[in-house]
């Protein structure tokens, strides 16, 4: 029998429960017993030689040392890509202010978003041409906010936030092309309080690049400022 059971006979009120709480409640106790860390030996967790209790804590710290390094540098990869993705949007906002029409907001957007953004396949869908008379394209689609080919989209057009994820084969099929499997997550990006400009669709290879769960602050951003450049250059 452990001498804690031995003692745990001789005196009921003795548990591992109330030893656990009186050291906590006095964590001076073993500076006044400074003996003790040195000849209580606790089972090394990868099953090695037992160490003692000064040892175990201090593995016990480099281990939270480690998780703090990583955590750290997750946090500062993050920065990092956020300082840049924001780099990249007031790039693209200074290209499409100098593009000296609706057009050339539209042919600004598609090669940024292409170059800088490094988008697999991007649409920009409108309800009434930006381009003046330009046809829609690969990239530009004009349609009728009430045009049957977008009647798959009506949930996401009644919001006002930025929606990531996979798409119903309806949405895919009409924004990449019919049978097009090779897109795996999409983003949408409303332009104008409940798109009323129209929206943006943004595809990636990756089905996980574009998830539910992710940040749409800076899509957010994205759409704001490409509803802003269309109405300015439109209005000019």
């Amino acid at each position: 029998m452990s001498t804690l059971k031995q003692q745990h006979v001789a005196d009921p009120t003795l548990t591992e429960e109330s030893i656990a709480d009186y050291l906590q409640a006095n964590p001076e106790f073993f500076e006044r017993h400074s003996a003790l860390l040195n000849s209580l030996r606790l089972p090394h967790d990868a099953g090695g030689p037992a160490v003692s209790l000064v040892e175990r804590q201090v593995l016990v710290l480099r281990q939270k040392n480690v998780k703090l390094e990583r955590k750290l540098k997750d946090l500062l990869d993050v920065a990092r890509s956020n300082d840049a993705l924001a780099s990249r949007i007031h790039a693209l906002a200074m290209l499409m202010l100098a593009a000296p029409d609706p057009a050339g907001v539209v042919r600004v957007l598609e090669e940024q978003l292409r170059i800088s953004f490094n988008a697999d396949q991007s649409v920009l869908v409108v309800f009434e041409d930006p381009a003046g008379g330009a046809n829609s394209g690969r990239f530009l689609r004009v349609v009728g906010r009430d045009d049957p080919a977008i009647a798959s989209f009506r949930t996401f057009l009644q919001a006002n936030a930025p929606r990531c994820g996979q798409v119903r084969d309806a949405q895919r099929d009409f924004l990449f092309g019919a049978g097009n499997v090779e897109i795996g997550s999409v983003a949408l990006v409303p332009l104008g309080q409940k798109s009323e400009l129209g929206f943006l669709a943004v595809g990636s290879r990756d089905s996980d690049h574009f998830h539910p769960g992710m940040s749409i602050e800076f899509l957010a951003r994205l759409g704001e400022l490409v509803s802003c450049a269309l109405r300015t250059r439109a209005a000019a």
